[in-house]
């Protein structure tokens, strides 16, 4: 049985929650929660002690959180990429060519191995869904595989067996900056136009069609990689399947300021004048925007993507999370680069940067924070029936210790803001998925991540 057809059985299994963040975003003590077909079947609260048959889990229980911005392949840079500094330049630019010697070593097999990994270290972190945004196509040099989505074939594997939902973000990459061709490993990313990458991109998504635990969406993956002529095609693909569109956006100065020498107009502009916002639509970073790029964003209901630790590694900057909120944009998370795999500090350090920036406390409340790391979330990556603790909904179920020396404390009342602003990682216990248990005591089903991890990574570094 694969690990879909597994969390589709109809066994109903049932779970007592000492504690559970329930809609419209509270805690609720005693929550028994059934389960059928992979989707919750009854969520009862106030039930004093688990009944006969009921699993207990303890501590706080969350939704499970959607991770919705990966590249699986940067983890193998975590811990290599920190050099330069004093003893030379350090900067997005010199971390991107490390990252593309890295890209050039993958094949569909390692890459099966590492994102599998991967995704096992995210399934520990609580995280349910993936939105991987996917651009390693081909073979090195440019020359597509037999099959030329072996790399997105791999993925989707991974994310079934280590027990993942997975958005397939499919990214249309098409030059190696404003007006420049593709050079060395980013020769693996392109299609040679957007007509030959929406061919490529259909026969993917008809290849997942039915699969409820596969979303293929698409990607512009930025105004430095696919020109405006361009675009159309990857929105109308957008539109005609009615699934995700992502794009990064203004991550760095340097490519607003060569979107604005070739374009005229900001990256947002661009993507606007182009039809690439809106209500499906995510726009990844939107770290240095205008108040007009703000606008536009908040006025389409497009999403924003926070990443910021990894924003913070590679020295982007702050993004305006809380006025692009307030705008009208939903606000949504991801781990990015894989730096760090941990959505409670992606959730608080959102908060954080934006005291950093503004010098004053308090902008986001834990369970605003919670929404964006769940529900929101979800959303975005074409999976709006998840990330939330109500019948029918994805069933998701994620625990996290309230007595670890990081949440020990922790008080009924504000469980939500001990676990937002205090826990790690580390402090999942337990994470149901798809109705399928895929971690027990903070070890996944899949055996020793850690081993797993070094095995996959020593391949391709």
């Amino acid at each position: 049985m694969t690990a879909s057809e597994e969390a589709r059985t109809s066994v109903v299994t049932s779970y007592w929650c000492e504690l559970a963040w329930v809609p419209p975003g509270e805690v609720a003590e005693g929550v028994l929660v059934t389960v059928a077909d992979g989707r919750f079947n009854d969520i009862v609260r106030d039930v004093p002690a688990p009944p006969p048959g009921a699993e207990r889990l303890d501590g706080l229980t969350l939704p499970g959180m959607a991770n919705a911005h990966s590249h699986a392949f940067h983890r193998a840079l975590r811990g290599i990429t920190h050099g330069g500094g004093l003893e030379g330049e350090a900067s997005f630019w010199t971390w991107r060519e490390q990252m593309y010697s890295v890209a050039d070593r993958l094949d569909p097999d390692t890459y099966l191995s590492l994102a599998r990994a991967t995704y096992a270290e995210m399934a520990m972190a609580g995280i349910t869904a993936v939105g991987e945004f996917h651009y390693l196509h081909h073979a090195p040099g440019g020359v597509p595989y037999s099959d030329p989505n072996a790399m997105g074939h791999a993925l989707i594997q991974a994310a079934t067996e280590a027990g993942l939902r997975i958005s397939l973000i499919d990214a249309c990459y098409l030059s190696g900056g404003v007006g420049m061709p593709l050079t060395g490993a980013q020769r693996r990313f392109g299609d040679g136009d957007a007509e030959r990458w929406a061919v490529r991109a259909e026969a993917l998504a008809s290849a997942y069609k039915g699969e409820p635990a596969v979303e293929v969406g698409v990607a512009i993956h930025s105004v430095r990689a696919v020109a405006p002529e361009q675009m159309r095609t990857v929105v109308a693909f957008s539109d005609h399947h009615a699934v995700p569109l992502h794009a990064h956006v203004s991550e760095q100065r340097a490519e607003n300021s060569a979107c604005v020498e070739m374009y005229s107009a900001t990256p947002v502009q661009v993507l606007h004048e182009h039809g690439a916002l809106g209500p499906r639509s995510t726009a990844v970073h939107a770290t240095h925007l205008s108040d007009v790029d703000i606008a536009l964003l908040g006025q389409s209901g497009t999403h924003v993507c926070m990443c910021p630790t990894t924003e913070r590694d590679l020295a982007d900057g702050i993004g305006q999370a809380r006025t692009l909120f307030e705008a009208g944009s939903p606000i949504t998370l991801g781990t990015d680069s894989n730096a760090i795999i941990d959505m409670f500090e992606e959730a608080r350090a959102v908060e954080l940067g934006e005291r950093l920036a503004t010098e004053r406390r308090c902008h986001w409340t834990a369970a605003e924070l919670l929404s964006a790391a769940t529900s929101t979330g979800h959303a975005s990556l074409g999976f709006p029936d998840g990330g939330t603790l109500c019948p029918g909904a994805w069933a998701d179920l994620v625990s996290v210790r309230l007595d670890s020396v990081r949440t020990a404390g922790a008080t009924v009342a504000r469980a939500a803001d001990a676990v937002v602003f205090g826990a790690a990682a580390a402090d999942v216990h337990s994470v149901v998925s798809g109705g399928r248990r895929v971690v027990a005591g903070g070890n996944h089903v899949l055996g020793d991540v850690g081993a797993m991890l070094a095995e996959a990574i020593g391949q391709v570094r």
